[in-house]
């Protein structure tokens, strides 16, 4: 296509190499109120149409709040995760589903989510983390010598504020492999790699696409004078 990739083309479908008792369905959430939220972002997969079609798999779909989160907060962070790659020279980006323990008023510790579809069938996350790993060479002068900067982000599967501070939901990475069960970095690359946010800026961008569209919408289809 002349023009790029479209998401527009794309259609959410089952993978059908997952076998079917595990599989995550269509149906599953109809009606769910949930959004069908991407772990990789649609708007990261633009090499082609073929990739973009790819991410709308639901192996890379969670359920996520619709409502300041998947369309408003969670967009802000990917956004962010994308434009790193205007000051770093790689990027990794670890998009991980989380089940949360919760303390009771009992003073007990419990992680209760809950589960879409009928039967019930897909675990709804109680947050999602992002962790990144940018490289970059130290300077202009030994550009041989490579400087990694390392971060991680949990956010709750919620609606959140628009100028919440990013930085409040910085958490250690060995956090989100401990919850995730998961060993993401080495610990020689976690040692040795820098403070993502003294790096760069963690500050978000608050574009609210979905309201913009909705106004448009009204100006098109309302009365003429």
């Amino acid at each position: 296509d002349p023009n790029g990739p479209d998401r527009h083309k794309s259609v959410f479908k089952e993978d059908e190499s997952i076998p079917f008792a595990f599989r995550s369905l269509l149906k599953d959430y109809f009606r769910s109120g949930y959004d069908r939220g991407h772990m990789v972002p649609a708007a990261d997969a633009k090499s082609s149409q073929e990739a973009m079609d790819e991410t709308f798999f639901l192996t890379n779909i969670a359920p996520q709040v619709g409502d300041g989160f998947n369309r408003h907060y969670w967009a802000y962070v990917e956004s962010w995760c994308r434009k790193l790659t205007n000051s770093f020279s790689d990027v990794f980006v670890f998009t991980v589903p989380l089940y949360l323990p919760k303390q009771d008023p009992d003073g007990k510790w419990r992680v209760t989510h809950e589960v879409i579809g009928n039967p019930a069938n897909v675990g709804v996350p109680t947050h999602f983390a992002k962790v990144v790993l940018a490289s970059r060479p130290a300077s202009a002068s030994n550009p041989r010598e490579t400087e990694i900067s390392t971060g991680a982000f949990v956010f709750p599967n919620e609606s959140i504020q628009d100028h919440t501070p990013m930085v409040g939901f910085k958490v250690d990475i060995e956090q989100v492999e401990k919850a995730a069960g998961l060993t993401i970095f080495s610990e020689a690359i976690k040692r040795g790699s820098k403070d993502i946010c003294e790096t760069t800026e963690c500050a978000l961008t608050v574009r609210r696409f979905d309201d913009a569209q909705k106004n448009a919408r009204k100006a098109i289809t309302g009365p003429r004078r």
